[in-house]
This record gives C-alpha cells, sequence and structure tokens, in this order.
C-alpha cells in the first residue's frame, strides 16, 4: 500500500508516548517510554523518541516505506517551522534542532509544536472541540499551558510564543511562579501550584492524606482524586483555590476572545475533571460580561491522554 501510516508522538519531561495511525486515522498500536531527561543531554531524549518510533514499527510490523510522516508535541516554546525548539522547562532543549536528526534517521516529514497548542488542535479536530470555530484551552498538569484557535486557525503568536496565558498574572503579590513572576495562574491552579499550598498547610501542622504524596515534588494525579474521594480537607481546599483562579482566568479569556468553548484538559482533568468543572461553572459568571458568557460553552476534554497525539495527526494533516 505504501505511506498509509503517520507515527505520533507526545514527548514529556519524563515519557514518550507514541501512537501509529492507520489511513483511517484509527490508532493500531501505542507505546509508552520513561526519558530520563535528567542531565544536559539533548541527545538522550532524541534517542528515546527514535527508540519509540523503531520499536513500535517493529512490533506492528510496518517498514519504513509504510510511513507518511511523523509528528510530535512537546513543552516549551517551539518555532513549528523549523523544527526547532527554542526553549523547554522540562527537557535539556534550548535553540535545539529536533527535525532533522529525526528526518535524517527515518526518511520522512517530522513536526513538532508546543504540546499545548498541538493538545487544543486534537480536540478542535477530534475531541470536545470539534465543530467550533474560536476555542480556549487550559491544560492543568505540572503546570498551566494554554491553547487557541481563533477562526478556526492555531494562534502562536509572534515567533510562536503567544497564548502563554498560564502566566498572566491575577495577584501581583501572590506566591512566587518558576517562571519568576508572582501570581500566576500557573502558580495557583497547576499541581505544582496545588502541591505547593499542601506543602504549606502540611507545613503548619496540619493533616493530610497528600502528605506523603508530594514526596517533595508534585503529585501524581490519581493521589489527589484518591485524597479528594475520602474527603481530605486541605486537598479540598487546594482544589477550591485552584479552581477559583481559572474561573477568574475563564472570565479573562471569555471577556477578551468571545470564544465558542473553552475546553479543559491535562492530567488532572483527566483524574478528576467533574469536580473542577463543576467548581469552574458556579463561579466563572462572577468574572465575565453576561452578554459574552450566554454564548460559550465550557467543556472537558474528550481525548483525555491523546490530545497530543490526535493533534500531532491533525498537524500532519493540516
Amino acid at each position: 500500500m505504501g505511506k498509509a501510516y503517520n507515527i505520533c508522538l507526545d514527548i514529556g519531561g519524563t515519557k514518550v508516548l507514541g501512537a501509529i495511525f492507520d489511513e483511517k486515522e484509527k490508532i493500531i498500536y501505542r507505546l509508552k517510554k520513561k526519558t530520563k531527561s535528567g542531565g544536559d543531554s539533548s541527545e538522550n531524549v532524541e534517542q528515546v523518541i527514535i527508540s519509540v518510533v523503531e520499536e513500535m514499527m517493529k512490533e506492528s510490523g510496518i517498514g519504513r516505506g509504510d510511513v507518511a510522516a511523523i509528528a510530535a508535541g512537546a513543552p516549551g516554546v517551539i518555532n513549528q517551522d523549523q523544527g526547532v525548539v527554542l526553549f523547554s522547562p522540562n527537557l535539556p532543549w534550548r535553540d535545539y534542532d529536533i527535525r532533522t536528526p529525526i528526518q535524517k534517521k527515518f526518511g520522512v516529514p517530522f513536526h513538532i509544536g508546543n504540546d499545548v497548542n498541538v493538545g487544543v488542535l486534537g480536540e478542535y479536530h477530534y475531541g470536545a472541540a470539534r465543530g467550533f470555530h474560536n476555542v480556549v484551552g487550559f491544560f492543568v498538569g505540572t503546570g498551566m499551558g494554554g491553547g487557541l484557535i481563533l477562526e478556526d486557525k492555531l494562534y502562536t503568536g509572534h515567533l510562536f510564543k503567544g497564548a502563554e496565558y498560564g502566566h498572566m498574572i491575577l495577584d501581583p503579590e501572590g506566591p512566587l511562579c518558576n517562571c519568576g513572576q508572582r501570581g500566576c495562574l500557573e502558580a495557583f491552579s497547576s499541581k505544582q501550584g496545588m502541591a505547593a499550598y499542601i506543602r504549606q498547610q502540611v507545613g503548619r501542622g496540619r493533616q493530610s492524606l497528600m502528605a506523603d504524596a508530594l514526596d517533595g515534588s508534585v503529585f501524581k494525579s490519581r493521589a489527589l482524586k484518591k485524597a479528594l474521594d475520602a474527603g481530605d480537607a486541605v486537598s479540598m481546599e487546594a482544589v477550591d483555590r485552584a479552581c477559583h483562579w481559572l474561573a477568574v482566568a475563564t472570565g479573562n479569556m471569555i471577556n477578551t476572545f468571545s470564544p465558542d468553548v473553552v475546553v479543559y484538559g491535562g492530567g488532572v482533568i483527566e483524574a478528576v475533571g467533574p469536580v473542577f468543572m463543576e467548581k469552574i461553572a458556579a463561579e466563572v459568571d462572577r468574572y465575565c460580561m453576561p452578554s459574552i458568557r450566554s454564548t460559550v460553552k465550557l467543556a472537558q476534554a474528550g481525548l483525555g491522554d491523546d490530545s497530543v497525539i490526535y493533534g500531532a495527526l491533525a498537524m500532519i494533516k493540516d
């Protein structure tokens, strides 16, 4: 048949998720591998990407002549035209040309974009935002990512640096964010933000089921779900705080762009989406104009962990 398959990747700071799509846009094989991206070895992550692609092709019996293209989403500021990662907060890439070695290795086109932009693109083509023309996406994970579809086109701003509204300032006197600013949405509503609040409360002597789950860093989303299901007070406060500021940010984005739909995705939403959606919906009307809010739908991402790989497929199709 030839050139019937597309390989799509979700590259993260701790793992690479890969999937092979057939000509009917169905996933026929998937694989996840840890990146082990410690140190400053750009090539290490590159080798994990290559090994994921090679293993998937081998296990599914697909030859290089059967592959049309490879595409990926990765964290950071990425020049999509050139395939260069300008900066990535969770990977050892700075001004790193990832396109050239991948294309040289496999002999097919390779496309890469910011993971949340790509995830929102996936939801726009295949998920909860399908059929809408203007989309605001909030992806809640270790950090807080944003993605915009405006008039049916992915908006990336000047030099692909746009839509970083996870770093909109909501309280100039608020908690310090990893970006160096204070009071960013990410500092309140991401896993990092929630973990910092829980750690602060535990440090004051309060009991929480999340104390062990923090382990000096952020928690796994399933640990938060378990704590919420058990009625853990500190965890619920952290979620209430996160949802409050997400509602404020959502109101700001609704007033600014008048989108058709606001989509919430990422690992936290995948784990405890109904809790977040209920709390955000209960507050958001306070922070935007009623005449604009009345035409905006709030939706949980429909593709779950697969938003980015479906977005990578959309990049190939586009």
